[in-house]
């Protein structure tokens, strides 16, 4: 009987995950003429904003900053119809940016990619699908993204609830109708603080579960004006020389790039500095990370804006009680992600709102009708689960990822992620992470921090290809020192104030450890361009067996 082997396919790289970073990488790959195919486990491109469609759901940082920089004919003919857009004007974004520059032929969906494992005497990447399919590359990229793997409630009784259950991070395609009915909202975070006061305009009555109350600024959206958008396209250079040199990759403030302060937040007075912050507020939007630059640093300077903030919530909450238990007290603004929200306080003083504060009781159990919380069963129509991710590791750690030996990624980061510049590891050739724990992921504005990081990924394979072998990787002394690095810098700040998944602290059992270079996108962009100069400084070309050699004192905090 005749056997047909059959094809083998090999491409130069693999990209996992077809968000902004996913898409732009493999732009990058296709310009450099690479063969490549990226794979996504969703129905369509987009990543986060294919998934999380809940009603609301939009982004935080101005249109005009959240978009690609890399194509300026991109960036003069797309038309945002919002300052601050939706997430199905965003989808269309990028669908419009695969379609422009002839993405989707290279692109498998509806692929969820179970295994990826390098062949030490190839140099190479065998990844295999959940259908047994596989491909082999030199280069394997992980766009898998930061906030992409939702987090399972540990809630007794979970699954029992006989009613609808829908997750933020999950939501279905096909239109939730919450007319007449009981809905409860489990989570505060900002995918709640952007759903409940959608939900609570048609729901019967709508119950929101509050674990931790969050900061939020209002987001003041409003319809694009053709006048600003035609200055802000005149002026994009500007913008952008900006944003790639400020603490968080974005600069607007109430819709004018405006330079971030440079002083301490108690080095003015007690009027300019109330000024200020008044500013922003009638601003909207994230602009407090651009503000004072030792606010989360500082426990005397973040005191001003917490406060201020605090007071500005009440100001929005009819009942004093009901505000004692929404506004935050547990932790410094900034400590946690700042949210941005439309109504959210404000939702609190309708009559079929209310309020359940988990921190005088936990959720007990979920019943098949509802909820128990205090030894009361409250009835219910609908559960949505707003209760957030495994951010930054978890995406990457659902993938059985095995390097040199067939160590597992797993293993290698058992006690927290080891990384060098937040984008490869040793003993994990020709692996890149973008957006991953050592970057400035979310921290920064997603897409500039996205393009920086695929930048680099395009020179290390340049680098790479013109080796012996086409390998790279980091020395076990540069990732160490890089870590090093990442958590000298957060026992300088506040960061540990606050439970959030920036230390992994809403997850059990995740290791708890600083997952961001918290020192900002700006500088970690001149530490990556010092590693450049100094020709790639940290990393190991064209060899086979892991790499002896090390580099000393190369972070210095």
């Amino acid at each position: 009987m005749l056997t047909i082997a059959k094809e083998e396919q090999r491409y130069d790289m693999v990209i996992v995950g077809a968000g902004v970073a996913g898409l732009y990488m493999l732009y990058r790959a296709m310009k450099a003429g690479l063969t490549a195919r990226l794979f996504d486990a969703a129905g369509g491109i987009g990543g986060t904003w294919y998934w999380n469609r809940y009603p609301g759901a939009r982004v935080d940082i101005e249109s005009f900053e959240y978009s690609y920089s890399f194509s300026d004919e991109l960036q003069q003919e797309w038309q945002w119809s919002e300052r601050y857009a939706s997430q199905p004007e965003l989808l269309r974004y990028l669908d419009h940016v695969a379609q422009r520059f002839a993405l989707h032929e290279h692109i498998q969906l509806d692929t969820r990619i179970d295994s990826v494992v390098f062949d030490e005497a190839r140099a190479e990447w065998t990844v295999e699908t959940q259908t047994g399919e596989t491909f082999q590359a030199c280069f394997c990229v992980m766009a898998t993204g930061c906030l992409s793997a939702p987090k399972v409630p540990d809630i007794p009784g979970y699954g029992r609830f006989a009613g609808e259950s829908h997750f933020t991070s999950r939501w279905p395609h096909e239109a939730i109708e919450f007319a007449g009915k009981r809905v409860g909202v489990i989570g505060t975070g900002s995918s709640a603080i952007q759903l409940v006061p959608v939900v609570a305009q048609s729901a019967s009555h709508l119950t929101v579960f509050q674990r931790t109350p969050n900061y939020s600024i209002p987001l003041r959206n409003r319809p694009m004006d053709a006048a600003y958008e035609k200055h802000m396209k005149a002026n994009y250079a500007a913008l952008r020389d900006m944003e790639w040199r400020s603490f968080g990759g974005f600069v607007c403030v109430g819709g004018e790039p405006r330079q971030p302060l440079q002083c301490s937040a108690l080095s003015v007075s007690t009027d300019e500095r109330r000024r200020e912050y008044e500013a922003r507020w009638e601003a909207g939007g994230l602009c407090y990370y651009t503000s004072y630059s030792d606010l989360l640093t500082n426990d005397e300077a973040n005191a001003t804006l917490s406060e201020f903030v605090r007071a500005k919530i009440r100001e929005k909450i009819n009942d004093p009680a009901i505000a004692d238990k929404l506004v935050p007290r547990d932790h410094p603004i900034l400590a946690k992600r700042l949210c941005a929200d439309s109504g959210y306080f404000e939702t609190f003083n309708r009559d079929n709102v209310s309020l359940v504060d988990l921190r005088e009781g936990p959720i007990e159990a979920m019943t098949e009708r509802g909820i128990v919380v205090g030894g009361v069963e409250i009835e219910l129509d609908m559960i949505v689960f707003a209760t957030g991710f495994d951010a930054v590791t978890g995406a990457l750690l659902n993938i059985d990822v095995r390097g040199r030996h067939g160590q597992s990624l797993r293993t290698a980061w058992h006690e927290g992620p080891q990384t060098y510049l937040g984008l490869m590891s040793a003993d994990f050739p020709n692996l890149f992470n973008i957006a991953g724990p050592g970057s400035t992921a979310s921290l920064s504005s997603a897409i500039p921090c996205d393009e920086h990081q695929v930048d680099l990924v395009a020179k290390l394979v340049e680098r790479a290809r013109r080796a012996r072998r086409p390998v790279v990787e980091p020395t076990h002394a540069a990732q160490a020192a890089w870590t090093t690095r990442i958590l000298a810098i957060a026992e300088g700040s506040l960061i540990h104030r606050g439970n959030s998944w920036y230390v992994g602290a809403n997850v059990p059992g995740k290791p708890r450890v600083v997952l961001l270079d918290l020192e900002g996108f700006d500088s970690y962009m001149a530490f990556c361009d010092g590693v450049l100069a100094r020709d790639y400084e940290g990393f190991v070309f064209g060899e086979v067996e892991a790499p002896k050699v090390g580099i000393e004192k190369l972070v210095a905090v």
